[in-house]
This record gives C-alpha cells, structure tokens and sequence, in this order.
C-alpha cells in the first residue's frame, strides 16, 4: 500500500495472462528447442544424413529469432506489468532474491549469445564446436529456467521462510523440485510440438514420416514427465490448499479439470498422427496441436495462479497487497493511514487498495451485477465478509467506518431498483435470484456452505425467524435487509431448496 495505484478497465488476471503466459510459453518453447536441435543435430551428423541437417537449420533460425527477439521483449514486458499490477509483491521478490534474479540474467546473457553463435556458426565452425555452442545454449537457458522456477515456486509454497526470512528456505521451497521437473518436462513436449509443425509441410511422405515419428516421440517424452511430475507436483501444495479450493475455488479446479482433459486429447493426437498415421500429419493438424499445447500450457499457468487465492504470496502478502503481518495494524489504525498516495476520495481509494487488484464495477469480475437491486446496509455487510465468501478472497482489514466508505463507493453506481423489477421475476423465481445475490457467495447449493438440509423441516415462519437473525448466525454474515416481496420469494425458495429441488 506504499505505491499509487495503476487503475486499468480491463482485469489485472487477463492482462497478466496476456502478457505473462505468452512469454512463459515462449520460454519453455525456447528451452526444449535448443535441446531439440543439438540432440537431432548430433543425430543426423552421427549418420551423416543431410536431409536431418537441413532440416534442423531451418529449424534453428525460428528457435533463435523467438529466444532472441520475443522472448527478450516479452520478458522485459512482464517486469513492467508486475511492477504495475503488483509492486508490493515484487519488492518482495526483488529484496529476497536480488542475488537469484542477477545470476538467471547472467545465464539469459549467455543464452542469448549462445543462440546467435549457434544459428550464425552453421558455416563458419566445425561440427564439434557447432554442437558444443548448442549445449551451452540449452544448458545456460535451462539453468535460467531452474532459477526463475525458485521465485515462481516460491509464491505458491514460501515453506520455512515465512519463518526464517531465508533466502534459501524461501528458494529451495516445497514445490520447488516438482515444479522443476514438471517445467522441464513442460519443454520438451513444446519444443515436439512446433517440429511437427515445422515437419507437416515436408514434401517428401517418407521424409516426413520419419520427421513426425522423431518429433512426436519428443512430444509424447514431454508429455509423460509431464503427467507423472503434475502428480507430485500436486502432492506438494499443502493439502490445506487444495482441500480450500476443492470447496470455494471453482476457477483453478476447473483450470486443472480442463489440464488433464487436454492433456489426454493432446496425447491421442500425438499417438494417431505421429506414430500411426505420420504422413497424414497435415500442416492443419500440425497448428492444431500446436494451439492444444498452449491452451493446456494456459490452463496449467491458469490453476498454478489461482490456486494460491486469496493470497499473492502464500501466507505473506493478500492479492490486495496488505500483509498478513499487519492486519492488527490495519485494523486498530485504518487502512487509509497505510496508503502512502491518495487521491482525496477515500472511498475509490479504498476500492482500489482493498477490491480493486480482482474486481471492476463493470468490467472483469464485475461487482455490478452481484449489487444492482441490494440496497447500501447489504454492501457495507458485503464487504465487512469477503474472507468468507465464496473464491476465498481476503478478510476486509479496514475499519468498519471504511468498510461503509467502500459500500458508498459500489453503491453509487449500482441500479437501485428492487431485483424483481431489474430482473422481471417473481414467486420462487425471484427467490432463487435473491438467494445467489444475498447468499450465493458463501453458501452453494449442494457444494461449498451448503446448509439446504437444514430447510428439511422447518416451516415458513422459522425461515422467516431465520433470515431476520441473519446476522447473528456467524462471524460477519450480514443481515437480511431485503424488501416484503424479496423475504417472502426467499422463504419460498428456501422451502424447495429443503425438499430437494431447484438447485
């Protein structure tokens, strides 16, 4: 909260994954490639075969352009996006691990003119030094990978240095291993997947089909250290953490669902068009893949991302930048008191500091649509229990003066006619709408706080009793400050809820 604040429409998560999953693709694509190229290099010198050869200059000059050109700027790009998006994280990791950072810089220094030597040295070195500035470039980029990895890991899994402060604690974290292989993995499959690209537009069958057969066994490589590190890489997140988002985060469980999906379709496809059917492997079949990888690549970023909610660094830091540390701070003092910059209006100051890194008002994960129609008491309720609600977002560590200033901030700018008329509902049906706006975020019918069984037996009256003790049945759920119709459609909806029904 010591930094001004960088207010954009669109949502810091897809601006992020534009930018950051992109060049993390292109990095590990960069990675397996220089692999790729001095093993089939090695291959087709050993077997003096020129055809191999050709093939994997050609294939060189694409590997070195992407290292070279867009994931130099891509990488440069990420460091301008998390020092607007999150600053205070990234002080974080710059202040702990400054020496790491200098040392992958020096790897990535000797990558890069490993790959210009290598791609530029085609005529001009010998086989055995060609081949030795091929190693040094896969190795240096690798070592770059195993550096970046301790950081990366590091934010989901902080393990012994949320104690110690150490740098090596912090480094060498829980993940840290398993996200290494899993990553290692992660690029040799890509690196199989753009040489059968590359292999689909051969003109000569039986060429191509030894081209693809080759590329694919990369690919299906990549994929089975893949699949078996996922497992223990999964294994090595606390068991906390996953048991959380099992019940309130459904966006990584279904980021990790859509992972193993892929990753059986990318598998299938690999098998029946690389190793059954090689000649078949059309330049269309060749994208497709391709795209596969990266959307399962996504999906894998995707659920590595979220699935450390509600938190930026694990125990540490929230997603809104305030600290574990300090919450009594916050609390006793106000969070306004911490905001180094402010504009005057401590209301949208607020927003911004306490929602704003996750929510817009209209945009990406809009707050409109869950307010239009609740009046300003709900809001203020609202905010005060976030870290109960449903995406295990943080506990509101303001003040409860500040909690109001941020439900004026929402309420301004919400429509404020009653649900039935925003929505022309009425009876049950209005009564399941009011019961996914006023109660949704925290209680899912049949899944996470699902109390349904409860409504079994109880009679009109008891649910009304119910909902006017709304806030005294437990820590921070606001009170039922609905209207005559809303309460009524509400209990009648409640009472289909206890039957089984209309979920």
């Amino acid at each position: 909260m010591n930094y001004p604040f960088w207010d954009v429409e669109m949502g810091y998560g897809i601006l992020m994954a534009l930018i950051a999953v992109v060049h993390v693709f292109v990095s590990h694509f960069a990675i397996g490639g220089g692999l790729y190229l001095v093993v089939t290099e090695q291959s087709a010198r050993k077997h003096d075969d020129a055809r191999w050869l050709g093939f994997v200059r050609r294939l060189s000059k694409f590997f070195v352009l992407t290292t070279v050109v867009f994931g130099a700027l891509t990488g440069v790009g990420i460091w301008f996006i998390i020092g607007l998006l999150d600053p205070a994280a990234t002080e974080v990791l710059i202040h702990n691990f400054v020496w790491a950072w200098a040392t992958e810089w020096c790897f990535f220094i000797v990558e890069i003119l490993a790959a210009l030597l290598y791609y530029n040295g085609w005529d001009r070195m010998s086989a055995r030094n060609h081949m030795m500035v091929g190693w040094i470039y896969f190795i240096a980029a690798w070592l770059s990978l195993a550096v970046i990895d301790g950081i990366i890991a590091f934010m989901l899994t902080p393990g012994g240095w949320l104690e110690s402060g150490s740098f090596w604690a912090g480094f060498f974290n829980p993940t840290y291993w398993s996200s290494l292989v899993l990553r290692t993995g992660i690029c040799i499959m890509l690196a199989g997947l753009y040489a059968l690209m590359a292999a689909s537009r051969e003109k000569d069958a039986s060429f191509k089909a030894s081209l693809v057969r080759h590329s694919a066994g990369w690919g299906l490589v990549g994929l089975a250290v893949v699949a078996a590190s996922m497992f223990w890489f999964l294994a090595d997140i606390p068991a906390t953490v996953m048991d959380t988002a099992a019940k309130a985060m459904p966006i990584p469980m279904a980021a990790l669902g859509l992972m193993w999906q892929l990753a059986l379709v990318l598998g299938a496809m690999l098998v029946l068009f690389g190793l059954v059917l090689p000649k078949a492997y059309h330049p269309l079949v060749g994208v497709a893949v391709m795209v596969l990888g990266l959307v399962w690549f996504g999906s894998y970023e995707w659920f590595r991302e979220s699935i450390r909610k509600p938190y930026v660094i694990s125990g540490y830091m929230y997603a809104n930048a305030t600290e574990v540390g300090k919450a009594e701070a916050y609390q006793a003092d106000g969070l306004l008191a911490h905001m180094a910059y402010r504009t005057g209006d401590d209301g949208d100051d607020l927003f911004r500091h306490a929602c704003r890194s996750c929510h817009t008002i209209n945009g990406y994960n809009a707050l409109k649509p869950l307010f239009d129609g609740m009046d300003r008491d709900y809001i203020d309720g609202a905010v005060m229990g976030t870290g109960k609600m449903l995406g295990n977002m943080p506990p509101f560590l303001g003040t409860k003066a500040e909690a109001g200033l941020i439900a004026d901030h929402i309420y301004k700018q919400v429509d404020h006619r009653p649900v039935a008329e925003i929505h022309g509902l009425s009876g049950a049906a209005l009564g399941r709408k009011v019961y996914e706006l006023r109660c949704g975020s925290c209680h899912v019918p049949g899944g996470h706080g699902s109390n349904t069984e409860s409504y079994a037996d109880m009679e009109p009256g008891d649910l009304g009793d119910m909902l006017d003790m709304a806030a005294d049945l437990g820590d921070r759920m606001p009170a039922f400050t609905g209207t005559s119709e809303e309460r009524q459609a509400l209990i009648e909806y409640l009472q289909i809820l206890g039957k089984g029904g209309a979920q």
